[in-house]
């Protein structure tokens, strides 16, 4: 992933409040095609370790959208001559992701949290758990299934790093991030659908 540099001695001269403006003016990013250009995975790996400053800046607001649904639980087969009323239990893990691959319990995922906290006013949610009952109805020869899908929220910025010497020829870096997680309102979707049994399956599970 490509990342921007600026000359020290050109950002020292900025005032904090300009950091936002300097961001927004940063030149296109360079791209990572020479080996003095370190990619943002490697930049990220030393916020906190060898940087004199690790920041996080947000750039909009967060984007909402809805994952897509998966299967939950495990399917009713009715295998009776009636309409058959079943409750499934089911319970899904919705973790975060981001744009360098990256456990978020290292040093730059605690200064995107604190980030995303102070700008948006709440805080950033890594992990949610569902657990939930759902009746599902199947016909005779139908089989029924659950499908959830969680409430997501993706958030995009650039990450400014500062070191005390130079590297990759460069004392500041600027490299884009963007992570995923699942949203705090949890607008999430529920579904289920029936279709009939295959042959195969009326085998398996009706005897």
């Amino acid at each position: 992933m490509p990342v921007t540099h600026r000359n020290h001695t050109v950002l020292r001269a900025l005032t904090a409040g300009a950091v936002a403006a300097a961001l927004a003016l940063a030149p296109s990013p360079a791209a990572a095609d020479h080996e003095d250009t370190p990619t943002v995975r490697e930049l990220l790996e030393r916020c906190g370790e060898s940087t004199d400053l690790c920041e996080f800046h947000p750039s909009g607001a967060p984007e909402y959208f809805q994952n897509t649904a998966e299967q939950v639980g495990s399917p009713v087969y009715n295998c009776t001559d009636h309409e058959q009323l079943s409750q499934v239990s089911w319970s899904k893990t919705t973790g975060e992701s981001n744009s360098v691959n990256l456990s978020m319990t290292a040093t730059f995922g605690v200064v995107f949290k604190q980030s995303f906290t102070v700008s948006y006013g709440h805080e950033w949610s890594s992990e949610h758990t569902q657990t939930q009952r759902t009746q599902v109805t199947a016909q005779p020869g139908e089989v029924a299934t659950v499908y959830y899908g969680p409430r997501m929220q993706r958030v995009h910025g650039t990450y400014e790093l500062h070191f005390g010497s130079r590297q990759w020829g460069h004392y500041i870096w600027y490299a884009p991030f963007t992570a995923e997680g699942p949203a705090d309102d949890q607008g999430s979707t529920v579904t289920q659908s029936t279709r009939p049994m295959t042959d195969q399956e009326r085998a398996a599970f009706c005897g």
